[in-house]
């Protein structure tokens, strides 16, 4: 896998952090609005996707966002989801999980992000031994459905992940042997560990939501990051957006950042993962793109 230090400073990088269902088609309208208003982020020679983003990055390497946002705008309107819960609690298996506040419990319990990765790839495990044991199959069907393909792009596409047994990070690319659905299924996993083969790999987001210090090396980095930057790690801890972009610019990388705007926000709701958000989120993100087209446009060409 080619490693920041090896890459050309000519690069230009896209990293799509996570955000859920609404975060997912937010970055899916900013691409399109950038796009349609003529910058083609999506033309990056290293695109880094993490959990949602990881979602994008695979959508957006085999098709335009333009078609991904009319998919995502001409798809009947879902019934408004309740509280986030686990992608893997269904009638008749273990009841479901808030793992919002389980993972927040162990957060706050952690004494560094290797230490709070372990502790929860630990827990995740022991929800695994409880469950019917068909999840990992059910979610990579899920996965599959929303890729326009299953093969990795010949140019540098980075999926995160954390491998739930040891509490490391992994970083899948084409080289890894790990096909493209089961590397973005793993970056979604959200509550539950993703199997692949004898592996466990937990969501992407748990070393970072952005993920952005993949990137470095490249000469200019877009992120985007339907979070806002924020993150559930203290900020000593140095994994939020803002450390990350310093991070970067120390080494000679210039970076520009796209939040979410007040239209964003309000699209997204107070639930991230409720599909019923997708089209607004959509919607907002396009017009926000559009909107940061000009002032991006010298510093993406």
């Amino acid at each position: 896998m080619t490693t920041g230090a090896e890459r050309d400073p000519s690069e230009r990088a896209l990293v799509l952090g996570g955000g859920g269902s609404a975060g997912n088609a937010w970055l899916i309208g900013v691409l399109a609005g950038l796009a349609d208003a003529g910058v083609p982020a999506t033309e990056a020679d290293v695109v880094v996707g993490t959990s949602a983003g990881a979602t994008a990055a695979a959508q957006v390497c085999g098709t335009s966002a333009t078609r991904l946002l009319a998919g995502i705008l001409d798809a009947p309107a879902p019934s408004r989801a309740g509280p986030a819960r686990s992608a893997g609690g269904s009638a008749g298996t273990a009841p479901p999980v808030d793992h919002q506040e389980r993972t927040g419990r162990i957060i706050a319990a952690a004494q560094d992000p290797a230490d709070m990765r372990r502790r929860l790839g630990a827990a995740a495990l022991e929800l695994e031994a409880g469950s019917a044991g068909s999840w990992s199959a059910r979610w990579r069907a899920t996965v599959a459905a929303r890729l326009p393909g299953e093969s990795w792009p010949d140019r540098t596409l980075l999926v995160t992940a954390v491998d739930a047994r040891t509490g490391e990070p992994v970083v899948f690319d084409r080289h890894c042997g790990v096909d493209l659905v089961d590397a973005v299924a793993a970056s979604t996993s959200s509550g539950l560990p993703y199997a692949i083969g004898d592996g466990r790999y937990l969501d992407g987001g748990y070393r970072c939501n952005e993920n952005a210090d993949l990137a470095t090396g490249s000469g200019r980095v877009l992120v985007l990051s339907p979070l806002g930057g924020r993150t559930r790690h203290p900020l000593e801890w140095g994994t939020d957006l803002a450390a990350q972009v310093e991070g970067l610019r120390a080494r000679g990388s210039r970076v520009e950042t796209v939040l979410p705007d007040a239209d964003s926000l309000a699209a997204f709701g107070t639930n991230l993962m409720d599909p019923s958000t997708r089209a607004p989120a959509a919607r907002a993100g396009y017009e926000q793109g559009r909107s940061r087209a000009e002032l991006l446009s010298a510093f993406w060409r």
